[in-house]
């Protein structure tokens, strides 16, 4: 119960009191009066009769007793009327039952006790005694009317006290407002919001607390700050190129061999890599300030490109070699956008000055690579294609390394993909995430597969970039979920299923409400999670944070992907708060050899930790790997050391 309910029950209970206190001291003195006024009734009655039935009595006349008494009698007001001679002879006696109106309950009855009063007198005549006169008053008028006023009392004690309920309810509310505010905030700084009070209240004690409260809120806040600064300025020191801006040499191959060689959902990509000519000689021409301000130039133009493509790599292998990795291109973007880049190249080196005659400045070589090529196959040909364009004094060389296929083998393979996506034809694996502390499954990540004409799996790198193209991945996303809420309905299991999304799916069509109606049409409450990686969260954190609000309020969790690599950073954790995180793959491939590596890593699972998010490792190969992340205090791990992926049956 909350404390202003607490509050008014409080009152009421105060109100009940005072007023039973009451209601009983008025029934007593109601009861004293009535009593009295039955009394004097009584008194005055056979005060009246005798003097009235002297004559009668002393002569015994019982019918003219009879008719006087019922005279009176016949009121109402009376029990019994008695009258005997001197000797206690019965002359007249008028009796009636001591009936009490069926309006006044039984229970009041036996609550106010009467005892009737019951009055004799003497009567004389002619000095001389004749007779007695007896009359008792009827309980039942008594209780009539006492019951009359008690009805009355409470009638009006529920009408005051629910009109003084309201009132009271109103004030309390009004003077427990910061109380209201003081536990908003509360909630909030749980969830790693700060809302400061802005209007401090005039009582005291509430003051007081209020203004502690913003005090204790202003320092969480720039604590939080402060560390997330903190984590930033080392991953820029480990991570990024001090220069360019861009990822220097050491995160460029991580996240290529991540991208290459562990995730099988890429596809085709290209590589761009630029290589600055003579560079020392430059440097002695040019100046090291405008040297260095023409390689960022170059670096900016290359980051700009890859801006255009979601989920491509950019970054800086050497003082004179930077990469550009883009997935899912098309030879003519690929020829078009090497002559994009020339130009823009030629420019700058036009602008310093730094064009030498029949030397090419500088040299593009674009490696377009099928699905298997491998990260180091990949940056070798590339290299290969540089040295080629040096002696050839080229300024651009373009290399395919893709599988030759004819135009009517990839158009029937296009449309086997659409025809098996519409159709919902659908292999999922699984891949297990596994609680560091006990070896227990504490999800199933599902892997999307196809089968081929063969009738053999086909893994999503080779048919996800069609599914792209065709904008099918909306109708692939929902195939899946619907897939794994059949799984949970027809399997009995304590580990969820979790689907990757994307951020197409996100804002497609009625997307929302058709979650909602499916999962409404299953019990799966606490069985489903739903992941994005952190490019399509930091991309959408607004419509994100809605999505997650969505799934919260359904008992779904939802997870972010790839997480640690982007270089926005990630202050968003604070406004989105995943139920989990899966820190990128390519963060843990050197933890056991690199320091900065290890302390970037603990300090990423630190700041999950503050906010109460799980941090999971992905692709984990080695079990050095693992012990050094339970040492940095990872919850789970999930890849290959744990196993191929198997068949959800």
């Amino acid at each position: 119960m909350s404390l202003l309910n607490q509050i008014i029950a409080a009152v009421f209970a105060v109100l009940i009191g005072l007023v039973s206190g009451t209601i009983y001291i008025m029934s007593d003195s109601s009861k004293s009066m009535l009593l009295n006024q039955l009394e004097s009734h009584s008194e005055d009655t056979a005060t009246h009769l005798g003097l009235y039935m002297a004559p009668f009595i002393a002569e015994e006349d019982s019918a003219g007793i009879e008719t006087v008494v019922n005279a009176i009698f016949d009121s109402g007001y009376y029990e019994k009327i008695s009258v005997t001679n001197f000797d206690e002879e019965d002359l007249f006696t008028a009796l009636r039952s001591p009936e009490i109106s069926e309006e006044v309950p039984r229970w009041f009855v036996k609550l106010i006790a009467f005892d009737t009063p019951n009055f004799k007198i003497e009567v004389t005549h002619s000095w001389a005694k004749v007779g007695f006169i007896t009359v008792k008053s009827r309980a039942g008028y008594a209780y009539e009317e006492l019951w009359k006023g008690t009805q009355t009392t409470l009638i009006w004690f529920i009408s005051l006290s629910l009109i003084c309920v309201v009132f009271l309810s109103s004030l309390i509310r009004l003077i427990l407002r910061p109380l209201k505010l003081i536990e908003e905030q509360a909630t909030a700084l749980s969830n790693r919001e700060y809302i400061e009070v802005k209007k401090i209240p005039k009582t005291k004690e509430l003051r007081s607390v209020v203004m502690t409260m913003n005090s204790m809120i202003q320092r969480v806040h720039t604590m939080f700050d402060e560390q997330s600064k903190n984590i930033e300025d080392l991953r820029r020191t480990a991570y990024i190129d001090e220069l360019t801006e861009l990822a220097n040499s050491r995160a460029t191959h991580a996240q290529l061999s991540d991208k290459l060689d562990n995730r099988d959902d890429e596809g085709p990509c290209a590589l761009f890599y630029i290589h600055i000519a003579k560079l020392s000689s430059l440097n002695e021409r040019l100046g090291e300030e405008n040297a260095s301000n023409l390689i960022k130039q170059v670096a900016q133009k290359l980051k700009l490109l890859g801006d255009e493509h979601t989920g491509s790599i950019v970054g800086r292998l050497s003082g004179s070699d930077l990469v550009l990795l883009i997935p899912h291109p098309d030879n003519e973007a690929v020829t078009r956008e090497t002559k994009s880049l020339l130009d823009a190249y030629n420019e700058i080196f036009n602008f310093y000055d730094a064009l030498s005659e029949n030397e090419v400045p500088i040299n593009i070589v674009t490696v377009s690579s099928n699905e298997d090529i491998s990260a180091a196959q990949i940056l070798s040909v590339a290299r290969v294609g540089i040295e080629e364009a040096i002696s050839n004094n080229s300024p651009s060389i373009h290399k395919s390394l893709s599988d030759t296929q004819s135009e009517s083998e990839a158009a029937d393979w296009k449309a086997y993909v659409a025809e098996s996506i519409n159709a919902k034809k659908l292999f999922l694996q699984y891949q297990e995430v596994i609680d560091a502390s006990n070896d227990t499954v504490i999800q199933k990540e599902l892997l999307v597969r196809i089968l081929n004409q063969e009738g053999e799996p086909c893994p999503a790198v080779k048919f996800i970039r069609i599914v792209k193209e065709l904008g099918l991945i909306d109708a692939l996303d929902r195939a899946v979920i619907e897939y794994a809420i059949e799984h949970l309905n027809s399997h009995s299991t304590s580990e969820p299923l979790t689907v990757n999304i994307s951020q197409n799916t996100l804002h497609s069509e009625n997307f929302d409400q058709w979650l909602i109606k499916t999962i409404d049409a299953n019990g799966i409450n606490g069985k489903l999670n739903i992941e994005m990686n952190e490019s399509s969260v930091l991309n959408d954190v607004t419509r994100v944070v809605e999505f997650k609000q969505l799934l919260s309020s359904q008992g779904i969790g939802f997870g972010v992907d790839n997480f640690g690599i982007h270089p926005s950073g990630f202050s968003y954790l604070y406004k989105v708060h995943p139920d989990y995180i899966k820190i990128d793959g390519s963060l843990s491939q050197q933890i056991n050899s690199n320091a900065e590596d290890r302390f970037f890593m603990g300090s990423l699972i630190t700041v999950a930790n503050s906010l109460s998010i799980p941090s999971y490792a992905e692709r984990v190969e080695h079990s050095e790997q693992i012990e050094q992340l339970k040492k940095l205090g990872i919850i789970a791990t999930q890849g290959f050391i744990h196993g191929q992926p198997k068949n959800l049956r």
